[in-house]
C-alpha cells in the first residue's frame, strides 16, 4: 500500500502491544484492549497491594508510638518523639536511594534477563548500606550535636529527644541493608517480601514499646529501644528470605562485576541525583517540624498528629508508586513501550482513586481520627483549625508520588531532581517567609501545599520527554 499524494510505503498499524494477533474487528478491537487492561491492572494490584499493606504498617507504627507517648502525662515526650523522629527521617530518607535507585535498576537488569548484573546490584547496594552505616555510628556524636544545634526545641523536649537518639543510632546497619532488601526483592517484581518484613518488624516494634513503655517504665528511651532490635530482627529475616528464594543468585555474584568502574559510575550516578532529590524532601518536611517547634509545644503537638494523617497517605499511595517502579523499569529494560505507557495510566487512575476515599474518610471523620493521637482537648480544637489541609492534599500528593516511582523505574533522575530542587527553594521556601509572619501556622501549611504542587505540576511536563522519550516515543505517536 502507498500514500496517494507522496507514494511512500504506509506501515500498517500494529496490534495492541501486550496481545499476539492480528486486530479483526472493532468489537474485536475493544475485546483485546479490555483484556489487555485487566492484565495491566492485574500485574499493578499485584505487586501494590503487598506494597500498601507494607507501607501502611510503617506509618502505623509510628501512629503507635505517637498514640503511646502522647497519652502520658506530659506533652514533652510527643514533642521528643516528635524531633527525634525528624532527625532519623533526615538521616534515613537521605539514603533512600539504597531502596529507590536499587529498585530501579534491578527491574531494568531483570527486564533485560541479565542474571549477572541482576546480583551485582544488590551486592554494591549492600556495599554503600554497610559503609554508610558504619559512617553513621562513628559519626553520631557529631551528627547528634549539629541536629539538635538545628533544632529549636524546649529544653525538656530536647533532653528526652537526644535520650531517643543516642540509642536509635545503633539500628543504622540494619535500617540501610534492609533499604538495599526492599529495594532488590521490588525490583525483581516480588512485593511479598517487603511485605512479610515490614508487618513483622512493626509487630515486634510495637510489642517492644508497649512492653518497654508498661511494663518497664521507660519513655522515650524505650520507643528508641523497641526500634533498635526490631530492625535487626528484620535484617536476620531478610537473609534467610532471600536464600530461601534467590539462592540460585549467590552465584552470580561477582566482585569484579560488583566493583566495575562503568556499572559502579552509573549506579553512583543515579544514586546521587536520587540523593540529592530526597534531600530536598526531607529538608522540606524537617523544616516544617523545626518551625513548628518554634510555635510552642501545642503546635509542634499539632502539626505532629497532621503530619501523621499526611504520611498515612503518602505510604498508602507509595504502594502504586513501587509498583510503577517495577514495572516501569522492567518494561523499559524490556524495550516495550506500550507496557511503558499503559502502566503509567493506570498506576495513576489507582492512585488518585485510593487518594480520594482518604480525603473522605479525613473530611467525616476528623474528631474521631484525632482522638486516636491524643486525649489533650487543647490540641484536639487546634489541629481541628489545621486539618483542612490534610483532607485537601491526598489527590495532590498522590500525582506527586507516581511521578516519583515512575521516574526512578525508569532512572530518569536528573530531572526528578532538578524539579525537587526548584520545588523546594521557589515554592516552599519562600513562600514561607512571606505568609508566615502574617498568618503563622497557616502560612506554614500553605507553603507545604505549594511545594507538593509545583512537584507534581513540574514532573508532568518534564515526564513527556524524560519518560516516554526514553523509548523514543513522542507525542504524534500517543495521539497515533
Amino acid at each position: 500500500m502507498t500514500h496517494p499524494k507522496a507514494g511512500k510505503p504506509v506501515v500498517p498499524r500494529e496490534p495492541p502491544v501486550c496481545c499476539e494477533g492480528d486486530n479483526q474487528g472493532l468489537s474485536f478491537h475493544f475485546s483485546i484492549r479490555s483484556e489487555c487492561a485487566f492484565s495491566m491492572n492485574k500485574k499493578i494490584l499485584n505487586l501494590a497491594i503487598p506494597n500498601i499493606l507494607s507501607n501502611l504498617a510503617i506509618p502505623m507504627l509510628s501512629a503507635v508510638d505517637t498514640a503511646v507517648v502522647g497519652h502520658l502525662d506530659k506533652v514533652s515526650y510527643l514533642g521528643a518523639i516528635a524531633i527525634g523522629s525528624m532527625i532519623f527521617n533526615f538521616i534515613y530518607w537521605a539514603f533512600g536511594f539504597l531502596r529507590m535507585g536499587t529498585t530501579g535498576m534491578t527491574a531494568q537488569a531483570h527486564g533485560a534477563k541479565n542474571r549477572v548484573e541482576t546480583a551485582s546490584v544488590l551486592g554494591r547496594a549492600a556495599v554503600v548500606a554497610a559503609v554508610s552505616a558504619l559512617g553513621l555510628v562513628a559519626f553520631q556524636s557529631w551528627i547528634g550535636d549539629l541536629s539538635f544545634y538545628l533544632v529549636d526545641g524546649t529544653t525538656e523536649v530536647e533532653l528526652f529527644a537526644r535520650q531517643y537518639f543516642d540509642i536509635r543510632i545503633y539500628a543504622a546497619p540494619a535500617t540501610l541493608g534492609l533499604y538495599a532488601f526492599h529495594g532488590w526483592f521490588l525490583g525483581m517484581q516480588n512485593a511479598k517480601y517487603p511485605m512479610i518484613l515490614a508487618i513483622f518488624i512493626n509487630v515486634v516494634n510495637v510489642i517492644l514499646n508497649l512492653l518497654f513503655i508498661y511494663q518497664f517504665g521507660m519513655k522515650s528511651e524505650g520507643v528508641a529501644l523497641g526500634t533498635v532490635i526490631a530492625q535487626y530482627s528484620g535484617i536476620i529475616l531478610a537473609i534467610v528470605l532471600f536464600r530461601r528464594k534467590y539462592s540460585d543468585y549467590i552465584p552470580s555474584f561477582d566482585l569484579k562485576r560488583i566493583f566495575d568502574f562503568k556499572k559502579a559510575k552509573e549506579f553512583f550516578t543515579v544514586n546521587l541525583d536520587i540523593f540529592i532529590r530526597t534531600l530536598a524532601l526531607v529538608f522540606a518536611f524537617t523544616f516544617f517540624t523545626a518551625k513548628s517547634a518554634e510555635f510552642g509545644e501545642n503546635l509542634l503537638a499539632v502539626n505532629t498528629i497532621l503530619m501523621q494523617l499526611w504520611m498515612f497517605l503518602a505510604y498508602g499511595v507509595d504502594g502504586f508508586a513501587f509498583a510503577a517502579e517495577s514495572l516501569v523499569g522492567k518494561y523499559i529494560g524490556a524495550g516495550n513501550p506500550g507496557k511503558l505507557k499503559q502502566v503509567i495510566k493506570y498506576s495513576f487512575i489507582w492512585a488518585l482513586g485510593f487518594a480520594l476515599i482518604t480525603s473522605l474518610v479525613y473530611l467525616l471523620f476528623q474528631e474521631p481520627i484525632l482522638r486516636i493521637f491524643t486525649d489533650k482537648p487543647e490540641v484536639i480544637s487546634s489541629a481541628l483549625v489545621f486539618i483542612i489541609y490534610v483532607i485537601v492534599s491526598p489527590p495532590i500528593n498522590a500525582v506527586c508520588f507516581i511521578w516519583d516511582g515512575v521516574y526512578i523505574g525508569a532512572t530518569s533522575t536528573a530531572p526528578m531532581r532538578n524539579a525537587m530542587v526548584v520545588s523546594t527553594l521557589i515554592f516552599f521556601l519562600l513562600p514561607f517567609y512571606f505568609l508566615t509572619p502574617i498568618w503563622g501556622n497557616h502560612g506554614l501549611w500553605i507553603a507545604l501545599t505549594l511545594f507538593m504542587i509545583s512537584r507534581g505540576v513540574g514532573l508532568s511536563i518534564l515526564s513527556s520527554k524524560n519518560i516516554y522519550g526514553k523509548l523514543n516515543l513522542s507525542i504524534a505517536n500517543e495521539a497515533d
